[in-house]
């Protein structure tokens, strides 16, 4: 990752520009390229290469983001956006800063409790996660896949508040549907 006059570059898979299968509401989702789970029956097996994808540059991700009045939230996904902490938290910062009312979801292999305690090897980790208000985590397990759950893969994934759960220094887990 460079950072040019305060411009970051991210290395992307793609994104979706209009989504609404990547959290709740109207969303734009930001699939970050390169992940180390590898998890059997993933739905991005292209994201893994973290050599692949394309650089984007976060100041025109923002414009674009900026630039959509229909838009309820942005979604980081991947791959594993936990591997691109410190431009995921800079975007986020700045569209918390932009006046635009969004929520921040990020999808990430590892648990909360994971990133907690590995919160000095992932460079710019707090930094990510003090600026989302969800989180979907845990790893894909196939065995446990279930299509009726809203925004998940499988079970052992959950959607977690993260302003509440930092607050409780506990996982929050929420309803989805109740945001």
């Amino acid at each position: 990752m460079r950072i040019i006059g305060g411009n970051m570059d991210i290395r992307i898979a793609g994104i979706a520009t209009e989504s609404i299968v990547d959290g709740p509401g109207f969303r734009y989702a930001i699939f970050t390229q390169g992940c180390p789970h590898h998890c059997k029956g993933c739905h991005n097996p292209q994201t893994h290469d973290f050599g692949g994808g394309r650089i984007e540059d976060t100041d025109d991700i923002y414009e674009q983001i900026l630039k959509d009045p229909l838009l309820d939230g942005v979604t980081f996904s991947g791959g594993e956006p936990f591997c691109q902490c410190r431009p995921l938290a800079d975007l986020a910062k700045r569209l918390r800063a932009g006046g635009k009312k969004l929520n921040i979801l990020s999808y990430t292999g590892y648990t909360l409790e994971q990133l907690i305690q590995k919160r000095d090897e992932i460079d710019g980790c707090m930094e990510l996660l003090t600026q989302l208000d969800y989180l979907v985590d845990g790893r894909f397990e196939e065995d446990k896949r279930s299509l009726e759950l809203k925004f998940r893969g499988s079970s052992n994934q959950r959607f977690i508040d993260v302003q509440q759960s930092m607050k409780e220094g506990r996982a929050v887990e929420i309803d989805p549907d109740l945001i």
